[in-house]
């Protein structure tokens, strides 16, 4: 049972620190919790495809200028005669770290001043032609295992998190506990927040509150979440809303800071409207979850459609 108050700055530090995975699977290991999703795992999640519904958890590509949309995507056109006929081809780019784009965060993402996953040195492993160690591509044959939705509105009877509610960690063992399912080693925690009805009754900010570049507030988990994806050794985060900011700590990362602590899986602004609805109509919160990054060598993350199949 988790502990039901607000852990200090030095216990969250302790979160970061003291639990985390470093060497677990090897010093040179560059997979982090993904070791987790073994193929016995990925058997076991594909039976659960019992009806063939799928469900994409992945936002438009974010070409439109919009609140929190700082650097749109680029989508250029061509099209070509050839005859009397021809063809249309397209050129596209995007900077998709931020809070756009459906995109997953690779383990050279994130770090603090006790270094990348695995205690590397990111002065030395970052460099302006590509990450040398936890690139994205080492995650290339795909993340594939059980997804969990845990829906934090319905659970609330409530239709966002805000602000001054952020999403804590003993919530999320309550929210399984109701919703009846156990969380399981190597799964996809998925955790619904509202955004997008959060978004629909502020249309003009982000997240409902004004973002800015210097000091960006945005409501989502809370760092007591940390112990919970600790605990139930989960492969994968995904989220709608991410980490609350600010995170109350003077830390540069709470949440986040999974990534380079546990080798965590991020996979940030996902679309779980949809989901939460198909979880409902279906009577199950379990799901196959099928996440395939491009594969960029030494990219910091990728740009992802993510497909719930049940």
């Amino acid at each position: 049972m988790a502990e039901r108050r607000i852990p200090t700055r030095e216990e969250v530090q302790a979160y970061l620190h003291e639990r985390r995975n470093w060497g677990r699977w090897g010093q040179d290991d560059q997979v982090g919790a993904i070791n987790l999703i073994t193929p016995a795992k990925r058997v076991k999640a594909a039976s659960l495809v019992r009806t063939g519904r799928s469900v994409s958890l992945s936002r438009d590509f974010p070409k439109m200028p919009a609140p929190g949309n700082t650097f749109p995507a680029d989508h250029w056109m061509k099209i070509v005669p050839r005859g009397t006929g021809g063809f249309s081809a397209d050129y596209v780019g995007i900077y998709y770290h931020g809070i756009a784009s459906t995109h997953l965060d690779a383990l050279c993402h994130t770090w603090d001043d006790h270094g990348m996953w695995n205690g590397r040195n990111p002065a030395k492993e970052i460099t302006f032609d590509g990450a040398t160690f936890g690139s994205v591509d080492h995650w290339s044959t795909g993340l594939i295992t059980r997804g969990v939705l845990l829906d934090v509105p319905k659970y609330r009877g409530e239709p966002y998190v805000t602000m001054d509610k952020p999403v804590h960690g003993w919530e999320l063992e309550d929210i399984a506990r109701a919703q009846g399912v156990t969380i399981e080693p190597g799964d996809a925690l998925v955790v619904c927040s509202g955004r997008d009805a959060l978004q629909a009754d502020y249309p003009d900010q982000y997240y409902g509150v004004p973002f800015g570049t210097r000091n960006p507030e945005r409501p989502g988990l809370h760092a007591s979440c940390l112990p919970f994806l600790r605990d139930h050794d989960i492969a994968v985060l995904v989220w709608d809303m991410m980490d609350l900011m600010p995170n109350g700590y003077d830390l540069p990362w709470s949440v986040h800071g999974a990534i380079f602590a546990y080798g965590i899986a991020l996979l940030d602004n996902a679309l779980l409207q949809p989901l939460a609805a198909v979880c409902a109509e279906e009577g199950r919160y379990e799901f196959m979850l099928t996440i395939a990054p491009l594969k960029v060598v030494g990219g910091t993350g990728s740009p992802a459609n993510p497909i719930a199949l049940f």
